[in-house]
């Protein structure tokens, strides 16, 4: 008898011995942002509203109607005039622009940001585990992470990861691989570094749906250091809640709609076609119907299906009153209310549309959006880097409390949509970042007006006759623009 008690109290410690084993060994699993560094271009690189007019003048191959259709993006595009480009831009070699000129442009923001990083959290870089490194449109030999590696001296068996053509979505894809290499390897630490080289990417031709892209697109990048270290889990900022990632390339109007390409002369520039926010609004759809319900409470995926299925009633009753006769690519209202499950959204700062787009669908408030809408007045649209930007003013502004989360939204060409949730681990309201980007004027934001200045500079244009329209050689830009 005493024999059998014995056995059977070795079974149940084994057994409640695998469950704490099991339970132990997720925690490991687990996917913590433990600082992160926003890359803050010199002053000497920063686009005026004199400047830019610069640029547009010595284009040569812009015409009139060019003209009219660049002030008017510029005017609406939600760009202050703080924003920053390449150097070659402010060299006037934007037509001519050479390998050197990326690799350059990237060399600043990786030594500025990767360097302050590891520095403010007291972390060699030879104890760095993992390295993703995504850019999109500049590939070199060596790659852009070996220069990293060979720049910071980091180890020989370093796990690397070089991302390109992923768009403006390539940070959260980034995110992703870390996050599946954490589940099977515990105790790791990983850098992500996220930006775009715009340096051979600057288009000078007269397209005007590949131009466009030049009125959004500006420097930037962040460092991201992310572990699974329970060590480490106190110093945290942030924990991975979950992450959806869509990807419509199957369709051909989603897959053509960004894209880089030549135009008619040869010239390589980043189109962006005009279904550009209808494919948009699927991604997003798509999205959202996945990660809702693991975001949201119960109580208000119920409401949400009580409230589909009484209005398929009444369609049924009155099909003229289902039919909303939207024009294409109008952004449809969600329906369901995402501020139950999250208090901050972080949106891709793709452009005023975009973010525009958003607000109605997820019918949030100003407040909700003003990061966003700060960042690209600000800085414009830094590509995949500018979610950390949205997330710094956040930050800055001081908003971010224990227990909150964070709501994470891109875009990118393919076309793909991801979004992923961040858990805020400890109030971050002290201003302890002493090197975030906003710090220096986050209490300038948000301005009493971020109205362009190109319509009072420019507006003379709209009334120009394209019969008889020609520059005076001796047309000067008003010094109070510069």
């Amino acid at each position: 008898m005493d024999l059998l008690l014995l056995i059977f109290s070795i079974l149940v410690s084994y057994l409640f011995f695998k469950i704490w084993k099991l339970i132990d060994s997720k925690k490991d699993k687990d996917c913590y942002i433990l600082d992160y560094q926003c890359h803050k271009p010199s002053d000497d690189r920063m686009v005026s509203t004199h400047f830019s007019g610069e640029i547009i003048h010595r284009n040569k191959n812009l015409g009139l109607e060019e003209y009219k259709f660049l002030l008017k993006a510029i005017v609406s595009s939600g760009i202050g005039e703080q924003t920053y480009a390449p150097r070659l831009v402010f060299e006037g070699r934007e037509e001519r622009p050479t390998l050197q000129d990326g690799i350059s442009e990237m060399e600043e923001f990786y030594v500025d940001t990767i360097g302050k990083l590891l520095e403010r959290q007291q972390i060699s870089p030879q104890e760095v585990d993992i390295l993703v490194v995504n850019v999109s449109m500049l590939t070199s030999m060596p790659s852009l992470p070996s220069r990293i590696i060979n720049h910071y001296k980091m180890r020989e068996d370093i796990k690397v990861f070089n991302l390109t053509g992923m768009g403006c979505s390539a940070s959260l894809i980034s995110v992703d691989i870390v996050k599946n290499i954490f589940k099977s390897y515990p105790n790791k630490l990983a850098l992500i570094a996220t930006s775009e080289s715009l340096s051979p990417n600057w288009y000078s031709g007269n397209n005007r749906s590949m131009i466009l892209a030049n009125c959004l697109f500006r420097s930037g990048g962040a460092a991201i250091l992310l572990t699974n270290k329970r060590s480490l889990r106190k110093k945290a900022m942030f924990k991975l809640k979950c992450m959806v990632r869509t990807h419509h390339g199957a369709r051909e109007e989603s897959y053509n709609c960004c894209i880089q390409s030549e135009d008619k002369q040869g010239r390589v520039g980043f189109y962006l076609g005009k279904n550009l926010p209808k494919a948009a609004t699927r991604a997003l759809v798509d999205n959202l119907k996945v990660i809702a319900p693991k975001i949201l409470p119960l109580t208000e995926l119920l409401r949400f299906m009580l409230k589909l299925f009484i209005k398929k009633i009444k369609m049924r009753q009155n099909p003229s009153k289902g039919s909303t006769n939207l024009p294409p690519g109008t952004p449809i209202k969600a329906g369901i209310d995402f501020k139950t499950g999250i208090e901050h959204f972080c949106i891709h700062t793709g452009g005023k549309a975009v973010i525009d787009g958003i607000q109605h669908s997820l019918d949030l408030t100003d407040y909700d959006i003003e990061p966003a809408r700060m960042t690209l007045y600000r800085f414009g649209n830094t590509s995949a880097s500018s979610l950390w930007y949205v997330l710094a003013y956040m930050e800055a502004k001081k908003r971010l409390n224990r227990g909150d989360r964070v709501f994470m939204i891109s875009f990118g060409a393919g076309f793909k949509c991801n979004s992923c949730v961040w858990e805020v681990l400890r109030d971050l309201t002290t201003g302890e970042s002493k090197e975030n980007v906003w710090n220096h004027c986050i209490n300038d934001y948000p301005p009493k007006s971020i109205s362009n200045p190109f319509t009072k500079m420019y507006g003379w244009l709209q009334d120009e006759d394209p019969d008889t329209f020609k520059i005076p050689e001796t047309f000067k830009i008003p010094d109070e623009y510069m």
